[in-house]
């Protein structure tokens, strides 16, 4: 297997006079086997940098290093590694049997015999053996995705690269593709560099990710680190949904004052934040506990606005102080309607504080907070 380590990493294109910098100084590493995750909004970046690590886009500038081999300059067939695309870029002209043989037809001197028994197996790995010898057209979109897979496996690479391979599935598939996909990488062992807008994805599959916004990396962490302890509020409110709540504020005398409510900080709170005074305050909507009664400085009368029932939970929209809205969720058992008035606890322990100028974070609520006690 193998490490994989971006140095630095820029790429800019031309539009006539002006430069457009699409990676922005990237720096990370990826460990042997591990599944890192690249996820961001559309245009961050991040199938650019998938493009520069495979060698479909030059670099502009830093290295990428493959076990510490700069491979800025290596021919893309010849790095080793093996690349899964949204559209699963299958020839529509052979059957699957060929497609997944094709790359090693090409690129390698195996015998016709071990390169069947290898496709064989790797079918037998995917569960898609009776498949081999139709053609993609009389495949669903489930189904070719596994021969996309398959042929990216049976190249036994290095590192595996994936472009938002399931984007083209439906909801369900696409849930039981993510379990498969997981499985999968953790059998092989293969490093593996993943790329998705989708934040689903990201929480649910990566051991860690990376989170880009307009080419720049924004944070590298696991996928709870960066729910509860954010960096900046450009990643609070990427992850998650709903969204984190974001309130603009000013800090005097220990209190936060923002549109129409105060809201009194512990010495332990005021103590990260230094000496900023143009501060946001964020809490996660199911962090907002509904009561029906005030009984503590973190409690606001509000007035439902809008109720989405959604089973399990229900995402209840309030107003409160002076026209400032909150999101909140509850248990599907709760019965809150619109009109309804009720108080709206936003516990302290679980609030983030940004500074309003720069959106760095200044206090988190920890992993460690979140986590029951023994």
């Amino acid at each position: 297997m193998a490490t994989l380590e971006l140095d630095s990493v820029t790429k800019t294109f031309q539009d006539g006079d002006d430069e457009i910098v699409a990676v922005d100084d990237v720096s990370m590493d990826i460990a042997d086997s591990e599944f890192l995750v690249v996820v961001g909004p559309s245009g961050c970046g991040k199938s650019t940098m998938l493009r520069m690590v495979a060698g479909l886009e030059t670099i502009t500038s830093g290295t990428v290093s493959l076990d510490g081999r700069v491979i800025n300059d290596v021919k893309s067939q010849e790095r080793d590694i093996a690349m899964v695309f949204q559209s699963y870029a299958l020839y529509p002209h052979m059957t699957v049997r060929e497609n997944m043989s094709f790359g090693l037809e090409e690129s390698t001197d195996l015998p016709d015999e071990e390169i069947s028994e290898m496709v064989t197996d790797t079918a037998e790995l995917l569960g898609i053996p009776s498949l081999l010898d139709r053609k993609p057209g009389e495949l669903s979109g489930g189904q070719q995705q596994r021969v996309a897979l398959g042929r990216a496996i049976v190249r036994d690479p290095e590192v595996f690269l994936m472009d938002e391979p399931l984007s083209n599935l439906d909801a369900k598939l696409r849930a039981q593709m993510r379990t498969e996909l997981q499985r999968l990488q953790e059998d092989l062992e293969v490093t593996t560099m993943y790329v998705t807008h989708d934040q689903t994805e990201a929480m649910t599959m990566g051991d860690r990710i990376a989170i880009l916004n307009d080419g720049e990396l924004q944070q590298v962490a696991t996928p709870l680190e960066c729910y509860h302890e954010p960096t900046n509020r450009f990643v609070a409110g990427f992850l998650g949904e709903p969204s984190m709540n974001f309130f603009e504020t000013d800090l005097a005398d220990g209190t936060l004052t923002g549109g129409g409510f105060e809201y009194p900080l512990s010495e332990g709170t005021l103590a990260d934040l230094g000496d900023a005074t143009g501060l946001v305050l964020g809490i996660r909507p199911e962090a907002v506990e509904i009561r029906e009664e005030a009984s503590a400085p973190s409690d606001f009368e509000a007035t439902v606005d809008v109720v989405e029932p959604m089973g399990d939970e229900n995402i209840v929209y309030l107003q409160f102080g002076d026209g400032e809205s909150l999101v909140a969720t509850t248990s599907g058992f709760d019965r809150v309607g619109a009109g309804d008035s009720v108080v709206a606890r936003i516990p302290e322990g679980a609030i983030h504080v940004f500074d309003r100028a720069s959106g760095e974070a200044l206090h988190n609520r920890t992993v460690e907070a979140d986590a029951p006690e023994p």
